[in-house]
């Protein structure tokens, strides 16, 4: 048996649990479709390990003979981020500035769970170069695209930022999951922009060490999947099962009585036309399902673009990056090195300023929020964009970076947990909802996704 493209991972494991098919004929399906699409997967990978996968997924096979598995996962190619340290392959965060980088000597925590977990590691996923863009363009290895083309333009749109390769590796049936970063958005942009399910955690939940760093205060460690039930699994492992395994079975079949805040301030600006009326429709398909939407506008996200007038990622990649820019500035994306350098007149007054601003923000929202479920808002306000009136226009690249990254960002502001669903059929224009909650509220957010995509997947 071969997969489809976004198969649901419980619809794989139980193929396999039924022997119906083998680890290794799901990873040689996706060794396939990435050959077949160029050797790349169309710029969907950086590093394809085909050899180690299907040794991982041999040995996968041959425990399962002998009556162990090692967890739902166990067997299936999951993609793996160009961020992340794994045994033996040089990380290099989707940049020629760290082609010198020497291999990793031990894998990153999150890349440890998943193999205790049994994932197939099937190689290493593009993204915007050190993750420091909602768009995911990458000059030097090419920019993944967004399985939707529109009849009009028929030209190629980007996958979303940064995690862009993940989500185009599963969008394609070259994994069946993909591990990503989170720290303004980089899942749920590219799962909104693929038809894909994103889920951002609370930071604290997942770790992120042996991660190539954005922002200490706001990188999140997460995954892109087909559905809810697969993202859930996926933190489950992350996360070291901080909540238990058959939380989303054991949790509410519809949405009578969640009371969801709509945010009507800020994130509903600038919409495109058919985001608009996918929010509007999906709208009144939860409250037919019994969800109560109250409308909730909330005056600390107004203040925003003030608080972050250098924001958290540019101060700390700047520390991060400021000695490679004496000798290497040359080599990085201009778009990149802009953003990055936009935190070098930071001072540490400003720092602790925002650190401050943030504190206030977070305790606002809770007492704004407080006797809600979660809160709503569209995931992004635009449909993909063209990958080359990106490429061409400097100026246009910074407003629409600035406009995608805007509403994602603000739950990694607040602190909180988000997953953002698909809302439009297959084959339209895709368009995420995000469903969000604050600290520590992951299983219950999930819980009410869950419910939520059963609801808008009719």
């Amino acid at each position: 048996m071969t997969f489809p493209p976004a198969a649901p991972l419980q619809q794989l494991a139980d193929a396999l649990d039924a022997g119906t098919t083998t680890s290794r004929a799901l990873v040689d399906t996706a060794l396939e479709r990435i050959a077949a699409a160029g050797g790349d997967g169309a710029h969907a990978f950086i590093h394809v390990d085909a050899d180690g996968a299907c040794r991982q997924a041999d040995a996968q096979d041959a425990l399962r003979r002998a009556g162990v598995k090692l967890s739902p996962l166990a067997g299936l190619p999951v993609s793996v981020k160009d961020l992340f340290d794994v045994a033996g392959q040089a990380t290099r965060a989707g940049s020629r500035v760290l082609n010198d980088a020497a291999p990793a000597t031990q894998d990153a925590p999150a890349i440890e769970r998943l193999r205790r977990a049994g994932a197939v590691l099937i190689g290493r996923t593009n993204m915007s170069e050190f993750a420091f863009s909602g768009l995911g363009l990458n000059p030097w290895h090419g920019t993944p695209r967004s399985p939707w083309r529109d009849s009009a333009q028929g030209q190629p749109r980007v996958a979303g930022g940064s995690s862009s390769g993940a989500a185009a590796s599963v969008a394609q049936g070259m994994a069946a999951a993909g591990l990503g970063s989170d720290t303004g958005g980089s899942l749920r942009i590219p799962a909104a922009f693929c038809g894909l399910t994103g889920f951002k955690p609370t930071a604290r939940r997942t770790p992120t060490g042996g991660m190539f760093p954005l922002s200490t205060t706001l990188d999140t460690t997460g995954a892109i999947a087909p559905r809810v039930a697969c993202c859930a699994r996926l933190d489950q492992v992350l996360s070291a099962s901080t909540f238990e395994p058959g939380v989303l079975e054991n949790t509410r079949t519809t949405l009578d009585g969640v009371r969801l805040a709509v945010l009507s301030n800020y994130v509903t600006e600038g919409m495109d036309a058919t985001v608009a009326q996918a929010w509007e429709a999906a709208l009144t398909k939860l409250s037919r399902a019994g969800a109560r939407l109250v409308p909730l506008r909330l005056p600390v996200l107004d203040t925003l673009p003030s608080i972050n007038r250098y924001g958290f990622s540019p101060i700390e990649a700047y520390a991060t990056h400021r000695a490679r820019l004496h000798t290497q500035a040359d080599a990085y994306d201009p778009r990149v090195l802009a953003r990055i350098r936009h935190g070098e007149a930071a001072r540490a007054a400003d720092y602790l300023d925002l650190l401050a601003a943030r504190a206030d923000a977070i305790g606002e929202a809770r007492a704004a929020l407080a006797g809600f479920d979660a809160f709503l808002m569209p995931t992004v306000p635009i449909v993909p964009p063209l990958i080359a009136a990106l490429e061409a226009d400097a100026a246009h690249f910074a407003a629409t970076n600035g406009l995608v990254l805007r509403n994602p960002s603000v739950v990694n502001f607040l602190d909180g947990c988000a997953v953002s669903l698909p809302c439009t059929p297959p084959g339209e224009a895709p368009v995420g909802l995000s469903i969000a909650g604050l600290a520590l509220s992951d299983a219950h957010v999930l819980g009410i996704a869950q419910a939520m995509e059963t609801v808008l997947r009719g």
